[in-house]
């Protein structure tokens, strides 16, 4: 279910936008519970559907036009409920429609609902307190990742070829890399958030998980208004950077077994691999989840003061952590920032034009964990789900997260990371990597 073929029947004429969406309809009905959706709004998306139909039929299909789509449920749309993935009390209905939504509308795209998502986006693991946890359908008991869990969960199951997600420190990257699905982060500033939810607003960015590089580059393209370009170029040679440092040395053995595997076709396709201490990024880590929670218990102290009950324990009780940070200390995390910058520019990406780091340590972990698992249990698990995830955001670096290796536990992901600016660059390699891939699996699966 890619962007591609939907358009490519449509274009055909061999189906319409209102008959895709039955398709998806059914779809969605068929998985039941298992479907991660928080609201669904089919008489709206009918109506957006046989809109699209018009236009193509006028010649006026804009370049998602018919296409299906569900997102995150932490954007506003007039008229429409917004959860976000909290307690029902902090549910409203938004009385304008956020600038990511409307520019798909523009585009012709169909919106047909809201997916599920951790509690004001806080959570790597995709666990809900009040709404449970989206079924990993890449990896067998898996967490399927957070705070975007619905978002994977559903390009991953085939309901959507793409839906809008939030990256603060690895929210979209994350649930890419558990359900083994493209989600691209792109710089801060690319691409707007008027009306989206606000967690950390000096690192939140906006971005599709995707089923794939083509999909996630069409939809970013109409959320840049076309700063991006929407297909993909050769690359030449490029000069590819990967760690060799305690940054990565707790990645799985498989985990190390792809990246070397990723380094010899590289290597073989005549880019020169570049192999760099990178250890300092891990203590990066630290400083973007200071700014990260002080600047959401600032977004949340009224809220907090008023209904603390409201809030899940874990959430609530990371809120009310936060609210204990010394300004000296959070100030002391954006100087540090500012150093990072400067440093990865002439350290890394004067070696190097792009940056391929694991995105996880290895496959999905195990949603058993999470059963009846304390602060500091979990404290170690989100620590480690978001070491690899959280440097890029302190930097404010473009990422594309690309699964490159399928084990019989479930994929392994890595993440591309450029200089601002560079998503062009980024998914043009990934795109060429995830053909290569794709071709490679083909003949490995032929019978002939």
């Amino acid at each position: 279910m890619t962007i591609a073929a939907i358009l490519s029947r449509l274009e055909r004429a061999e189906t319409t936008a209102v008959a895709l969406l039955e398709e998806v309809q059914a779809r969605v009905a068929a998985a039941g519970a298992q479907a991660p959706v928080a609201r669904l709004e089919w008489d709206r998306a009918f109506d957006q559907a046989r809109a699209a139909d018009r236009a193509r039929q006028e010649g006026a299909a804009g370049p998602l036009c018919g296409v299906p789509l569900a997102h995150k449920d932490m954007f506003d749309r007039a008229g429409s409920v917004v959860g976000f993935g909290a307690h029902p009390d902090a549910q409203r209905r938004a009385e304008r429609t956020a600038e990511v939504l409307a520019r798909l509308d523009a585009a012709g795209a169909v919106d047909f609902g809201r997916l599920q998502m951790s509690e004001f986006a806080m959570g790597p693991t995709g666990q809900n307190h009040h709404h449970g946890m989206p079924v990993n359908p890449a990896v067998p008991g898996g967490v399927p990742g957070g705070s975007s869990s619905g978002s994977g969960v559903a390009v991953a199951m085939g309901l959507v070829p793409a839906a809008l997600g939030s990256d603060t420190g690895g929210s979209i990257r994350i649930p890419a890399a558990c359900t083994g699905v493209v989600g691209f982060k792109p710089s801060p500033g690319l691409v707007p958030r008027a009306g989206a939810m606000p967690l950390s607003w000096t690192q939140d960015v906006v971005g599709p998980l995707a089923a794939s590089v083509d999909c996630a580059r069409r939809v970013l393209s109409v959320l840049s208004a076309g700063r991006t370009r929407a297909t993909s170029q050769p690359t030449g040679r490029l000069r590819l950077a990967f760690d060799d440092s305690s940054l990565t040395e707790g990645v799985s053995a498989r985990m190390r077994a792809a990246l070397a595997d990723l380094r010899q076709q590289l290597r073989a396709q005549g880019h020169e691999v570049v192999v760099l201490d990178m250890g300092w990024l891990a203590h990066l880590a630290e400083p973007a989840n200071v700014i990260a929670i002080a600047e959401a218990a600032t977004v949340h102290a009224d809220r907090l003061r008023a209904a603390p009950d409201s809030y899940g324990p874990e959430v609530r009780a990371r809120l009310c952590q936060a609210a204990g940070i010394p300004a000296q200390a959070y100030l002391r995390a954006r100087q540090i920032r500012q150093i990072a910058i400067a440093r990865a520019k002439a350290e890394i990406f004067a070696a190097a034009d792009l940056v391929i780091l694991p995105g996880l340590a290895d496959v999905a972990p195990q949603a058993a964990a999470l059963a009846g698992a304390k602060g500091a249990e979990i404290a170690t698990m989100i620590a480690g789900m978001t070491g690899l995830t959280r440097p890029a955001s302190l930097l404010g670096l473009p990422v594309l997260t690309l699964p490159v290796a399928q084990t019989a536990d479930g994929p392994l992901s890595v993440q591309i990371m450029g200089q601002r600016g560079a998503e062009d660059l980024i998914a043009d390699l990934a795109q060429h990597l995830e053909t290569a891939r794709r071709s490679d699996l083909h003949r490995a699966t032929d019978p002939a």
